[in-house]
């Protein structure tokens, strides 16, 4: 895959290698931390704990009642696309109240992917809003649970409120060649948009 031409902002690694700081966000329980263990070439750094009784009332397991931890920082791993592209994955916590966390973590990032489970669409309402208040460019990732329906895209397009030229892709988080596929999706996103913002007016 070329990605001569890709010049958005980003640091460079050794040699010619750019490096670039995707997000991975969306709602609790959505599969951000398994997507990062999944692709990540090194061994991913979580901050998982233990759900608890006292956390009952405060993080709401609907539709996720068989999940017992939980991210209360933030997840990092690390992919090499190619030769020439390494992406930082910095996956964000879920739960409302961590949300204090994530303008920290977006700073300097060149994109994101927002995770969705289709079964709980409401649960990535919010990670959506950050990503237009905060002006990244994103990705919606279906990610497929094994009781999930499947709707056509335009009906979530639709429910999630999203414009036409945000990419909507369904993967598998537990898989890592199916969760690369999107962050390649998102490098394509990123570089359509670059040609765009250079095109004359």
């Amino acid at each position: 895959m070329d990605f001569k031409g890709f010049d958005q902002p980003g640091g460079r690694a050794a040699g010619d290698t750019r490096s670039v700081k995707v997000m991975i966000a969306g709602g609790f329980g959505t599969g951000k931390t398994t997507m990062v263990r999944s692709v990540s070439d090194i061994k991913p750094l979580t901050t998982e704990e233990t759900l608890t009784q006292a956390s009952v009332d405060v993080d709401h397991l609907i539709g996720v009642a068989d999940k017992t931890q939980t991210t209360v920082s933030l997840d990092f791993g690390k992919i090499g696309i190619n030769e020439s592209l390494v992406l930082y994955l910095f996956g964000t916590p879920g739960q409302e109240r961590f949300w204090f966390l994530w303008n920290g973590l977006f700073k300097g990032a060149l994109g994101a992917i927002v995770l969705v489970d289709t079964r709980r669409l409401e649960s990535s309402f919010r990670a959506i809003e950050e990503m237009e208040r905060q002006d990244v460019p994103f990705v919606v990732a279906l990610n497929v649970f094994p009781d999930s329906r499947n709707y056509p895209v335009e009906e979530i397009r639709d429910a999630l409120d999203i414009p036409d030229h945000t990419p909507v892709v369904a993967f598998d988080a537990r898989d890592r060649a199916s969760s690369r596929d999107v962050l390649v999706a998102l490098i394509h996103h990123l570089k359509e948009r670059s040609a765009v913002a250079l095109e004359p007016r």
